[in-house]
């Protein structure tokens, strides 16, 4: 596989990471640019949006491909003036699970380019298919495995039973395949597709760089973790204690 992690984000006094136009260059030429964020960090929203514009500055960004929508939902078929509640709909965009006003920008920067904003996700119609298909076991080596099912424990605060660690870990497998498969199908001579997703799916151990194919040249930037700006274990616990 010709891909390589590339940590070019600095950390800098502010808590911010660095990043100008000119950074690009040490990251083409490639197929995908695979961008990991932390979901809550609007820092890491404002980066997506300046890697889109310097790409589609240079007419090198073939696609963007986000996390955020389901595969099958797509703007291709809109023009580059379509309206923001257009680009809502052919998305099929999930308000309270991802907030516009935090991922609009980088996907009305897209379709401002004339780029198509594709849905990289699995369909949630489909993850409890995933949740009982041991055949998703196998695209992770034992250790690989038994490190993501561990990422599903820290990522559910401890508090998801032993049995549903495997199901979980099958999501997020499936997820990552689909978001691959996605970000293969949107590649373009000489053009870079895209890919904005949690910094769990971009690891380049875990996640969506282990499913793609072995000729794509892919990159990763995941920029450094923000402080949460609210306890989500506390919030989990709550969700998850019965009440009397």
């Amino acid at each position: 596989m010709t891909w390589k992690f590339l940590a070019l984000c600095l950390l800098v006094a502010a808590g911010g990471c660095a990043w100008t136009p000119d950074r690009l260059d040490a990251l083409l030429p490639t197929d995908a640019l695979l961008l990991g964020e932390q979901h809550d960090a609007a820092l890491h929203q404002q980066r997506h949006r300046q890697v889109v514009d310097s790409l589609a500055a240079r007419g090198a960004l073939a696609a963007v491909a986000i996390e955020m929508a389901e595969q099958g939902a797509s703007t291709e078929a809109l023009p580059r003036d379509a309206s923001e509640s257009a680009v809502r709909e052919a998305l099929k965009w999930n308000e309270p699970g991802w907030p516009w006003a935090a991922y609009g920008p980088v996907v009305m920067a897209a379709v401002r380019s004339g780029v198509p904003v594709l849905g990289a996700n699995l369909p949630r119609a489909q993850m409890r298919a995933a949740m009982g298909d041991a055949q998703l076991d196998s695209l992770l080596d034992p250790l690989a495995l038994a490190a993501q099912r561990e990422a599903m424990r820290d990522g559910h605060c401890g508090l998801l039973p032993e049995t549903q660690l495997g199901p979980m870990a099958r999501i997020q497998v499936a997820r990552d395949r689909a978001m691959a498969r996605t970000v293969a199908g949107a590649v373009r001579e000489g053009k870079v597709v895209v890919l904005v997703a949690g910094s769990g799916h971009v690891d380049a151990l875990l996640g969506v760089p282990r499913h793609m194919a072995r000729e794509l040249r892919v990159r990763i930037i995941q920029w450094p973790s923000q402080p949460p700006k609210k306890d989500y274990c506390a919030e989990l616990k709550k969700q998850m204690t019965p009440t009397m």
